[in-house]
C-alpha cells in the first residue's frame, strides 16, 4: 500500500478563538442539551475506522523492520498456509492491542480498513483459521517466535546502554478449562480445584518488558523446575550482550532452593531472593531473642545476620525486616510464626548477594511491585490469561504474542521523545509508561476516515486538540 498522509477535519467546527486571560461563566441555560428522540441506523460501506491510532504502531514497525525481523526468525522453519505468516502475526498483534480477548473477537474487525492496512490482508480470516493457524505451531516455531521478541528487547538494551540489568523473576497463574491439554491442577490459590497453567516469567526492571517466558502445566514449582529457565536466561544473555554486562535478580520465596542460589553464584549472578519462615532455618528463634532492631524507613526496622544452611552447606546472608501494622486485625497476624501478644508486627527475611545494607535492600525488594503491574497488564491488557484453544503449543504461542504486543507497546512509547525517570533504590522502570488501556482511550481507538485524495490516501481524524497534540508530537519524534 502507498504512504498515508494524516490531517484533521476542520469543516464542521468553529474556528478557534483566542483565549482570553479571564474565564467567563456560561449561562446555565447554554449547558444542556435537548434530545427529541432515537437516532435513524444506517449500515454502509465507508471506509470508516474505530482504530485510527494503528497508523502510528504501523509507521513504527516499519522503522524498526518488523515484518523482516518475523521473516528471518522464521527462515529456517518450514510453515504452511494460505495466508502469509507476517499478516496473520500482525493480525493477532492488532487484536490484542485494540483490545480483544478471543478469536471470535475476529469478526468484529473484519470490516476495519485500518486492521486491515495495518495486517497487510485484503480480508480478514475467520476464528477457525486463527486456531488452526496456532495449532501448528511446535518447539522450534515457539523458539523462533520468542526470538522476535527477544531481539526487539536486546535493541532497547543497547540503546539505552544498559550496563546493569535487573531480572524479576516469578510465576503467575492462568486458569484453563477442564480439556486443555497439559493443564493441571496445582498453585491456583483462588481456584484450587480448576486446572491451570503456570507460566514463568523474565521481567527486566528497567524497561518494563518481558524478556522470556515458558509455558508450564499448573502443578510445577518454581523451585523445582525454575533452574533449567535460569539457565537457560543466563546463558541467552551472556551470547548476546557478553559478561561487560552485570545481572542481579530479584525472586521470592518459592526460589529459596539450594539448586538456585548454586546456579546463580556460579554464573555470578547478583540475587535477591526473599527467605521463607521454614523451622529448618532456625530464623524463628533469632528473631525471637532479638532486642536491638534497627530504623530502615517509618514503621520498618532490621537486623543482619550470617545464617548456616547446615542442610545444603551454605552460609547465607539474610536480613531480616519487621513493618509494624497500624490497623491490627486478626488477619494481620502471622500465627505460625508468633504470638499476637508479641507485637502487630509482620516479619520478612530475604538472603542476598549484593553490596547493600538493610536500608538500600529493601527498597529494592520493594521494586519486584513493578512486576506484578506488568503482569497485571499483560492479563488484562493483552489477553495473557486466555486460553484460545485445547492444544499447549498453540496456547503458549498465543502468550508469546500477547508478551511480544506487550514489549512493542512499551518500545513505541521509550522511542516517542518519552523523558527519562530518575533513578530510585527500587530500580523500577526507566520511562513513565502509560498503560495500554490508557493508549486505547486516548490515541489508539479513535475514529476516523480513510480517503482517496488528488495528494494520496489520507486517513482524516476530528480535530480533538489533545487527540491531535499527542499525534503530533509522535510524529515529530519519529
Amino acid at each position: 500500500m502507498g504512504s498515508l498522509s494524516v490531517f484533521w477535519e476542520v469543516s464542521n467546527y468553529p474556528k478557534p478563538r483566542k483565549e482570553s486571560p479571564f474565564k467567563m461563566r456560561r449561562g446555565k441555560r447554554t449547558l444542556p442539551r435537548r434530545v427529541n428522540g432515537d437516532l435513524r441506523l444506517q449500515f454502509g460501506d465507508e471506509k470508516l475506522t474505530s482504530f485510527a491510532g494503528l497508523e502510528l504502531l504501523g509507521r513504527h514497525f516499519r522503522e524498526i523492520g518488523l515484518n523482516q525481523r518475523v521473516r528471518d526468525a522464521f527462515s529456517r522453519v518450514s510453515w504452511r498456509g494460505d495466508y502469509p505468516f507476517v499478516s496473520m502475526l500482525r493480525l493477532l498483534l492488532a487484536m490484542m492491542l485494540l483490545g480483544a480477548r478471543r478469536l471470535r473477537h475476529v469478526r468484529f474487525l473484519s470490516r476495519d480498513p485500518m486492521v486491515l492496512r495495518f495486517s497487510g490482508l485484503r480480508s480478514i480470516p475467520e476464528e477457525r483459521t486463527l486456531a488452526r493457524w496456532l495449532g501448528r505451531f511446535d518447539r522450534r516455531s515457539l523458539l523462533a517466535l520468542g526470538q522476535i521478541s527477544q531481539d526487539l528487547v536486546f535493541d532497547a538494551i543497547r540503546r539505552l546502554k544498559l550496563r546493569t540489568l535487573t531480572l524479576d523473576i516469578d510465576g503467575t497463574v492462568v486458569s484453563t478449562g477442564m480439556q486443555v491439554e497439559w493443564a493441571f491442577r496445582g498453585f491456583n490459590p483462588h481456584h484450587r480445584k480448576v486446572p491451570s497453567y503456570y507460566p514463568i516469567v523474565a521481567h527486566l526492571a528497567e524497561t518494563g518488558q518481558i524478556l522470556s517466558v515458558k509455558n508450564r502445566p499448573g502443578n510445577i514449582h518454581d523451585g523445582k523446575r525454575g533452574v533449567t529457565f535460569l539457565q537457560d536466561l543466563i546463558r541467552l544473555i551472556r551470547s548476546r550482550l557478553g559478561r561487560r554486562v552485570r545481572l542481579q535478580m530479584r525472586m521470592d520465596g518459592a526460589f529459596f532452593q539450594r539448586e538456585v542460589i548454586e546456579t546463580l553464584t556460579r554464573s555470578k549472578v547478583d540475587y535477591a531472593i526473599k527467605v521463607p519462615m521454614h523451622h529448618w532455618l532456625g530464623l524463628k528463634p533469632r528473631i525471637q531473642m532479638r532486642m536491638r532492631w534497627n530504623h530502615v524507613a517509618p514503621g520498618i526496622s532490621s537486623f543482619e545476620t550470617i545464617l548456616p544452611v547446615s542442610k545444603w552447606g551454605l552460609r547465607l546472608r539474610v536480613v531480616c525486616y519487621r513493618k509494624k501494622v497500624f490497623h491490627p486485625t486478626a488477619k494481620n497476624y502471622q500465627l505460625d510464626l508468633f504470638s499476637p501478644d508479641d507485637g502487630v508486627y509482620e516479619y520478612s527475611a530475604v538472603t542476598t548477594s549484593l553490596a547493600l545494607d538493610a536500608k538500600r535492600l529493601w527498597f529494592f525488594m520493594a521494586g519486584r511491585g513493578a512486576q506484578e503491574k506488568t503482569l497485571a497488564e499483560l492479563k488484562g491488557g493483552f489477553a495473557f490469561d486466555t486460553i484460545p484453544t485445547r492444544r499447549y503449543a498453540a496456547n503458549s504461542a498465543w502468550q508469546w504474542i500477547s508478551v511480544l504486543a506487550h514489549n512493542l507497546h512499551r518500545d513505541f512509547q521509550m522511542t516517542r521523545g518519552t523523558a527519562r525517570r530518575p533513578r530510585t533504590s527500587k530500580v523500577t522502570y526507566l520511562f513513565p509508561f502509560e498503560s495500554i488501556m490508557t493508549s486505547r482511550f486516548e490515541w489508539l481507538n479513535v475514529a476516523g476516515r480513510l480517503l482517496n485524495l488528488a495528494e494520496g490516501l489520507t486517513l482524516r481524524l476530528p480535530r480533538s486538540p489533545e487527540v491531535e497534540q499527542r499525534y503530533r508530537r509522535w510524529l515529530r519524534a519519529a
